[in-house]
């Protein structure tokens, strides 16, 4: 009976190529001081208030040397808008902006402060929290309120 050999050279497949593994993605936070010649104290108050906030999933917080208005008007985008907020926020290597905006309110002498945190990368509207205060005082002793609301 006839045998019947059968030889093969094979070797296994060399292995797949494998893509470094990339280091983790570091989320940033930017804060930017608040600005305001007519209510100084509580533009002070919003930024002290601002720096102390934590906003869960952020890696790194980091604050400006410059208002939102001062890096607005550096890259010609002055709207309030969420595409000039996107500008801004990869101007600045960021992942979220938190700031603040304090106007004269309704009344002489009234202050409204507007406090908000915006995604960069959704770019979807920023979550708010607003409120008008009849003194300076007052807002004063209430900014951090505003800004625990919109960092829960």
């Amino acid at each position: 009976m006839p045998w019947l050999v059968l030889a093969a050279c094979g070797s296994h497949p060399p292995p797949a190529a494998t893509a470094p593994p990339s280091a983790p993605k570091v989320v940033t936070l930017a804060i930017l001081p608040a600005e305001s010649d007519a209510f100084p104290t509580a533009a002070k108050a919003a930024t002290d208030s601002l720096s102390q906030a934590k906003v869960s999933g952020v890696d790194r917080t980091q604050v400006s040397s410059v208002s939102l208005e001062v890096v607005q008007l550096s890259i010609e985008c002055v709207e309030a808008s969420t595409a000039c907020y996107q500008v801004v926020g990869r101007t600045l290597g960021a992942n979220f902006l938190l700031f603040a905006q304090i106007a004269p309110g309704p009344k002489k002498k009234q202050l409204h402060v507007t406090v908000s945190l915006f995604d960069v990368e959704l770019a979807a509207p920023p979550r708010t929290a607003e409120a008008d205060f009849t003194t300076e005082k007052e807002a004063t002793s209430k900014i951090g309120d505003l800004v625990m609301e919109v960092t829960k």
